[in-house]
Parts: C-alpha cells; structure tokens; sequence
C-alpha cells in the first residue's frame, strides 16, 4: 500500500469530507507562495456540529480530542481541495482553540486530536509548531476550533 496521506488516511479508517462551507465572509483555504493557510475549521460533519459546549462542563476532554481530530481531517479536506494532500512538504502551524469551562486546563491534550492525525499522515512533516488556547467561546458554540498552515511543492 501506499506511504501518501491517503493511504495513511485509510490505514486510520477515516476518509477526507467534503470542504465545510464558510460560516461567514472567508473561504475554507488560501494559498500564498509556498504556504496554504486554512481558515478555523470546527468539528463538523455532514453540515451539522458534531457536539456543542464548553470542555470540561459537559464535554470532556477525550470527547474535545476526538472534536479536534475532526477539525483536523476537515483542515486536510480545505487543503486536499485547493492543493492536493501529496504536495504537502511540511505541516508548519497548528492553532487550537478550546472554549474551555472555568478552571480547565488541559487545553494541550485536546488539541493533540488534530496533532497526532497530522503526525500519522504525514510522519515527520507533520511534526509542528503549535499554540493551544482556552477561549471563552467559539462559533455556533464549538467546543474546539483548529486553524493550519502548512507548506506546499
């Protein structure tokens, strides 16, 4: 079998979504040189949130590492569509937002839902800088929200 992001894909049973629309005024992924940013992206599935709610009070944190690894797969959907996953060379940036309940700090683990899927993937280049944020709140009321740059052939 194949090395490729897809074939790493499918060896973890999951499969690339449709590109998530816009929920306001951007698009889901732009390209500037060498670079592809994409937009936040959260734990959707089929045009509907997968969870609502605040980490730590009435999400736990193994629920958001799952919610971030969603977000994850769909920021490799915004970038499959525009680039083609096989031209990654490097999973630069990882941003994770966590709209965390009072007191909750494992802001960290939760956003290595989306880490640990870039890892597989894409093996050491999608080793990453990588900032992990408790917010107050995040869109539509999402528990997680993952932004992504990466570098592209």
């Amino acid at each position: 079998m194949s090395n490729g992001p897809h074939a790493k894909l499918a060896e973890l049973g999951l499969e690339l979504p449709e590109v998530v629309p816009p929920v306001a005024s951007y698009v889901p992924a732009v390209q500037s040189g060498q670079h592809v940013y994409v937009s936040g992206q959260l734990p959707m599935a089929e045009g509907k949130l997968l969870a609502t709610g605040k980490v730590g009070a009435g999400i736990s944190a193994e629920q958001a590492k799952d919610l971030a690894q969603r977000c994850g797969l769909n920021a490799l959907a915004a970038v499959d569509s525009l680039v083609g996953l096989e031209n990654v060379v490097k999973v630069v940036k990882v941003t994770g937002f966590v709209a965390s309940a009072p007191g909750f700090t494992g802001q960290p683990a939760v956003i290595n839902g989306a880490s640990d899927l870039f890892g597989t993937v894409f093996g050491e280049a999608g080793r990453h800088a990588r900032s992990a944020v408790g917010v107050a709140e995040l869109p539509l009321d999402a528990p997680v929200e993952v932004e992504l740059i990466v570098e592209v052939a």
